[in-house]
């Protein structure tokens, strides 16, 4: 685009943000058209959630709806808060009621957790996210701003109706957003609510309870006296004029119906609360002897946040300011001064790390003499943790190292499964400032991010048979696979503790690690290969392992546990590798779609034992030779041992019948439709075909490559069939599961060089 097509943008982005400002009347009109844009604050801010939408997640084995707001999409997921679904849930639930007035008015929402889970994220996720909810025409703010101007000439009587207005300078908006019908009398408030709440679809009621703000009431009590001794009879009228006042929308953000009071902030409660007085306005605003409010900064938390949102970050730095929030909630009042008192309508979140409870807790051993009991009384709790879900730690470390941003939203789990264990390529700038492209191979995300959360699970809740990689995997995909059968986790019987995620690695420690190999000048592990600038899964494990002992954020105790935990990560990951090398092996032996439908049909027919129409319309006589030649060749399950001539005997039947027909028919019923058939679904995405047909192992290896010497592997002589399947490996590892070429080198050695055994 060009130069002027940008501006162009620019205005049309403006022009659907603001709206010109309009009479107190056609405010009116307009929340009666649509009486959500009246809503009280935490309305306002449910609303904002809950118009951004949801959709479906699996967090520690359970399917989950989350909001959609809390991925910060308005920003391109640059905040998102990753995880801690349940957490986020129990905050809107609680926002609900507290919009609908149903009992917890008077609660501060507390969130709580160690660094690193997300809770400085949700407080940009809601600035962002009420910054861009307030452009849109449903999610429109309103105060009003006031001109006073010549009010006191004694040369210009006041008029209203058709006062013109000279000068914008003139006009001053409520400087802690008031809404715009606290400007009526109580009694003719009451009922115009009435008639608001008659029209919403909603059961949570639109409350306006306070009062105009002290510097609005300066400005109406002023414009009232002057009319009330000019013997004008329609005073509310004059007062409201749209010469001296008129409603205007406002762009939320910090400031504007948002209060961030900052761990670095100082001051009095007071002045942090609500603001100062500006002593040198004192004496030139002339206030009938009394100290005016307009004289007053507004800049304290409850001042910006009036209206909407106030958050106290690191609460525990202002834990002496907490117990002066006490009344705020459920009276909804805080004082400028000993004769003026300010309403305040907002939603108070205070964001703090644990030790704000050992705070609060240190007079418990008093009981009910506890000072600090009220305060207690008043928070209500909500804990982050760490995050328990692979995905969501992969996601969130890449996030770390580089400038994705973008939330993960898959289809299936196995394109999550991609996601996780795909390779990751960093720019490095050295001290000569030249960058460097660094890979960290596949599967060295996903390492770095498991073992963060293995050292996040209890132990202890264990079931027999399961380790803590298990139990992480679980977590994630909500099952795992014994044999051919999927087990989900609720046959496991394991369930989250209260220990979950409550400790362990923090992500910010592994990105640090994973930063100092990038920034490593040669390779650790291999610098006599002709590779450059790769990172393996086992380099990062290590670097995590080791480094633990010297950092200062763990303790000897947890050092000691966590490096324990480093075993069953290596042994799974290289798992993975070895099976990425094994597809890569024998990936033209692979027996393609056609192929598998063609023994699954010979199969039903051999069942029915008559011929079967298939889903083309064909017919279908059970062929004893086809079936036997692929479930010898293809599934390697069985040899001539099992089959007199053609006939199966009964471990062949058992397969047949057990692993095929049943298997096929539990997988087509759990994704069946309206009308259900078999032949919709694909044989190769049925868990049983894809794990007889994907998964190749060592035996079928030596079986198809007789001459292989994986001895040989790092340097094969030429013209050998070690050489010529070392080439293909290496060619197919790239193709099909994304390794450079320097990463399939290392990958395909580390694993030859523990297998090799085999051939002794």
């Amino acid at each position: 685009m060009t130069g002027e097509e940008y501006i162009d943008r620019a205005d049309e982005s403006l022009d659907a943000t603001y709206e010109a400002p309009m009479s107190l009347a056609e405010y009116v009109d307009t929340v009666l058209e649509t009486p959500e844009i009246a809503a009280h604050a935490s309305k306002y801010l449910l609303a904002a959630i809950e118009t951004a939408g949801t959709r479906t997640v699996i967090e520690e084995g359970e399917e989950r709806q989350r909001y959609r707001f809390f991925d910060d999409p308005h920003n391109d997921g640059e905040h998102a808060i990753l995880g801690n679904t349940e957490v986020l849930n129990a905050f809107v639930d609680d926002l609900r009621s507290i919009a609908a007035g149903r009992g917890k008015d008077e609660k501060i929402v507390w969130l709580e957790g160690p660094t690193a889970t997300g809770k400085s994220e949700l407080k940009r996720c809601l600035i962002n996210g009420l910054r861009e909810y307030s452009k849109t025409p449903e999610g429109r703010r309103y105060t009003v701003e006031w001109n006073v101007a010549g009010a006191g000439d004694a040369d210009s009587a006041l008029t209203y109706g058709d006062t013109p207005i000279e000068d914008e300078d003139d006009w001053y908006a409520s400087p802690v957003q008031v809404h715009p019908l606290t400007v009526f009398p109580q009694d003719v408030r009451r009922e115009l609510l009435t008639e608001l709440n008659a029209r919403l679809d909603d059961h949570a009621e639109i409350r306006v309870e306070g009062e105009l703000d002290p510097f609005s009431r300066e400005a109406y009590d002023y414009l009232e006296e002057q009319y009330r001794r000019q013997g004008v009879e329609d005073l509310f009228s004059a007062v409201t004029d749209p010469g001296h006042l008129r409603v205007k929308n406002f762009v939320v953000d910090v400031g504007q119906g948002i209060g961030v009071l900052h761990s670095e902030d100082e001051g009095t409660p007071k002045e942090r609360l609500v603001g100062s007085w500006m002593h040198g306005m004192l004496r030139e605003l002339d206030s009938r002897g009394r100290k005016n409010p307009q004289a007053f900064s507004y800049d304290g938390v409850l001042s910006q946040g009036n209206g909407l949102l106030t958050v106290v970050e690191d609460a525990a730095q202002h834990a002496d300011l907490l117990q002066k929030l006490l009344n705020v909630p459920d009276e909804g009042r805080v004082k400028l001064d000993k004769g003026i008192g300010m309403d305040v309508d907002t939603q108070m979140v205070i964001i703090s790390n644990p030790d704000l409870e050992a705070q609060l807790n240190q007079h418990a051993d008093r009981e009910g003499q506890d000072p600090l009991k009220a305060l207690k009384r008043r928070l209500d709790k909500h804990e982050f943790t760490y995050l328990t879900n692979l995905s969501l730690e992969a996601q969130l470390l890449r996030r770390e190292l580089t400038n994705e941003t973008t939330v993960w939203d898959p289809d299936s789990w196995e394109e999550l499964e991609e996601r996780i264990q795909e390779p990751l390529t960093v720019s490095v700038r050295d001290e000569q400032a030249s960058v460097t492209e660094k890979e960290l191979a596949p599967h060295t995300v996903e390492a770095a991010a498991l073992y963060a959360v293995v050292s996040r699970l209890d132990a202890a809740s264990l079931p027999n048979g399961l380790d803590l990689v298990d139990k992480a995997l679980l977590f994630d995909r909500g099952y795992l696979m014994e044999g051919d059968e999927r087990v989900d986790i609720e046959d496991y019987d394991l369930e989250t503790t209260e220990h979950d995620g409550d400790h362990g690695i923090p992500v910010t420690y592994v990105r640090d690690v994973v930063a100092d190999l990038l920034h490593e000048e040669r390779d650790r592990h291999h610098p006599d290969l002709p590779v450059e600038h790769v990172i393996m899964p086992r380099d990062v494990l290590n670097a995590v392992a080791e480094g633990m002992i010297d950092a200062p954020v763990f303790s000897t105790t947890e050092a000691s546990e966590y490096e324990e935990r480093v075993v069953p990560v290596k042994n799974h990951v290289f798992g993975e590798q070895e099976q990425d090398v094994l597809d890569a092996m024998m990936r033209d032996k692979r027996v393609d779609e056609d192929t598998v439908e063609e023994y699954i049909e010979h199969v039903y027919a051999w069942a029915a034992d008559e011929q079967i129409e298939n889903p083309r319309g064909e017919l279908v006589d059970p062929d004893p030779l086809k079936m036997k030649v692929f479930e010898i060749e293809h599934l390697g399950r069985f040899d001539e041992s099992n089959y007199a001539g053609d006939d199966p005997d009964d471990a062949v039947e058992e397969f047949r019948t057990d692993k095929i027909i049943t298997a096929l028919n539990r997988h087509a019923w759990q994704r069946r439709d309206e009308e259900f058939r078999v032949g919709d679904v694909a044989p190769k995405e049925i868990p049983v075909i894809k794990t007889v047909l994907g998964s190749h192992d060592w035996d079928d290896v030596e079986r198809t490559y007789e001459d292989f010497d994986p001895r040989q592997w790092d340097e094969p002589p030429s013209n050998t069939e070690t050489a010529r399947l070392k080439e293909k490996t290496i060619e197919n590892m790239v193709e099909m599961h994304g390794y450079s070429e320097a990463a399939a080198e290392l990958t395909s050695r580390h694993v030859m060089s523990q297998v090799s055994y085999r051939w002794d």
